[in-house]
């Protein structure tokens, strides 16, 4: 592995993020068209998300990174070597990028927990629960950011290493369904409708500041590159079985 993308990938600085977002093909199967860019690329004009709308797409992402976690961690039960590392080193950068260092510690941490720490309320018994759990997901990513570093899973590492993907997938799934259905709304409520549409506009420029013009659209670009090196682009694979007949 040449340097250049050893720095890229590994502990890349955040100057770095956008660079390392923008390193996909622009156009991906299961990407999505930049709802930012309005009508200069002829599609048709869409308004602006709301904070709690962007962070919610961006647990999307999150969430898709989960899932090839979750797969990977499945096929390797059966073969180790079944799941080449790069695959699942650039999903633990893309998290480590737009997840930890960006939607982490950018958004939640400097403007949502304080918020909820600050009256009483359903949700503020979660802030520091959930600041733990960042804490520990960055440690998991570092472990499999270091696993992944070269041509093969260690043998001796296997079982650590799918045990360490199980984890972070049962973790973040709870996180982010807590988040998405009780500390955001809660969070909206306990501020202003000119602060909610304020803290709306900083969002969009710290995203800019970190990726560029499309972050979340090149991080998009980036999961379903991954996905679809892993044969997991097709929605319809995860199609539940039908039932037994007579049942």
């Amino acid at each position: 592995m040449d340097s250049t993308r050893r720095q890229l990938l590994i502990g890349v600085p955040l100057i770095g993020a956008g660079a390392l977002l923008a390193g996909c093909r622009r156009s991906q199967p299961g990407g999505a068209s930049n709802e930012r860019q309005g009508t200069a690329e002829g599609g048709p004009e869409q308004s602006d998300v709301t904070a709690t709308e962007d962070l919610m797409r961006e647990h999307g992402i999150l969430r898709r990174a989960l899932l090839v976690y979750k797969e990977c961690a499945t096929r390797m039960r059966q073969d180790l070597a079944s799941v080449p590392p790069e695959h699942l080193e650039k999903t633990a950068q893309l998290f480590r990028v737009f997840g930890e260092e960006y939607h982490e510690k950018k958004l939640e941490e400097t403007h949502i927990f304080p918020i909820l720490k600050k009256t009483p309320n359903p949700a503020a018994v979660y802030a520091d629960v959930l600041i733990a759990q960042h804490a520990r997901g960055r440690e998991i990513t570092d472990y499999l950011l270091a696993q992944t570093a070269g041509d093969k899973i260690p043998t001796a590492s296997g079982n650590d290493f799918i045990n360490a993907l199980e984890s972070f997938v049962r973790m973040y799934e709870h996180h982010a369904v807590v988040e998405d259905t009780l500390v955001f709304p809660v969070w909206r409520k306990l501020i202003t409708p000119e602060q909610f549409d304020d803290l709306g506009a900083q969002f969009e420029e710290i995203e800019q500041e970190q990726f560029g013009e499309d972050g979340f659209e090149a991080a998009l670009r980036r999961m379903a590159e991954i996905e679809q090196s892993l044969g997991l682009a097709d929605l319809g694979m995860f199609t539940a079985p039908a039932l037994p007949k007579g049942r």
